[in-house]
């Protein structure tokens, strides 16, 4: 499979065009990846734009792209939100990894009651640019179209909030319902065509007390499976199952 680059400029060439990529782009492709002249690669904006093309001139402060063919890749009908709580060490950051490359379509972080992790207002726009690079990085590295969006941090009552037009799937190992009989045919899932959001709780688990608000505001209990997963897994691993249920895979 040929290399994926992202574009800071250059979304808008045509077939016969040559784009460059500058800055860190540049000397990833030259200097790490060793792109070579006439080496096919693909160049993408994140935001929907596939471009394929043949590396022209290979140098660490540029790479020049000549474009041989174009297509424009549409956003899903249907998102999948993963609101991830802050968790100590990098457990929440290998959640967002790992979900971008799975196909999550927009990052929320949550700072739960229970989150070892405190965002206070200095760190939060800092923490949130930290896992915007991530996503950066995990969508090029799946070669995917369209890079999640990450938004700002969230509280328990802007998170009740999104049950007005969303399907919010809390992740419970209490739960009753079950996401994988949810997602079967004949489920919830595949009808309602609203977007998805999986909430995701940090070390020990969503407290009663914000679960009783979610549930109050629509939102629905769902566990994965007779085993407890880790806040780093669990919502990596619902993905995979509504991947399937909707279709994705």
């Amino acid at each position: 499979m040929a290399l994926h680059f992202l574009l800071d400029a250059g979304a808008d060439a045509a077939v016969g065009d040559t784009v460059a990529l500058t800055g860190p782009e540049a000397h990833h492709a030259a200097a790490v990846r060793r792109v070579r002249i006439g080496e096919e690669v693909t160049l993408g904006d994140g935001r929907g734009t596939w471009l394929t093309g043949e590396v022209s001139a290979s140098a660490p402060r540029e790479v020049l792209v000549r474009v041989r063919s174009r297509r424009s890749v549409a956003p899903p009908e249907r998102r999948i939100i993963l609101v991830q709580a802050l968790a100590k060490g990098d457990r929440d950051e290998l959640a967002v990894q790992a979900a971008t490359e799975l196909g999550v379509d927009g990052i929320v972080p949550w700072q739960a009651s229970r989150s070892v992790s405190r965002w206070d207002a200095a760190k939060a726009e800092k923490g949130r640019l930290r896992w915007e690079s991530i996503v950066r990085e995990a969508a090029k590295q799946a070669h995917r179209a369209w890079i999640p969006t990450v938004q700002p941090l969230e509280t328990t009552a802007a998170l009740a909030a999104r049950a007005r037009d969303a399907l919010v799937l809390v992740l419970e190992p209490t739960a009753v319902e079950s996401l994988s009989g949810l997602s079967a045919p004949g489920g919830d899932v595949t009808p309602d065509r609203r977007d998805l959001v999986l909430v995701v709780g940090p070390e020990g688990g969503i407290a009663p007390e914000e679960l009783a608000v979610l549930e109050a505001a629509g939102a629905r209990a769902m566990r994965l499976g007779e085993t407890v997963l880790r806040t780093s897994t669990a919502g990596p691993a619902a993905l995979a199952v509504l991947n399937v249920a909707l279709r994705r895979w």
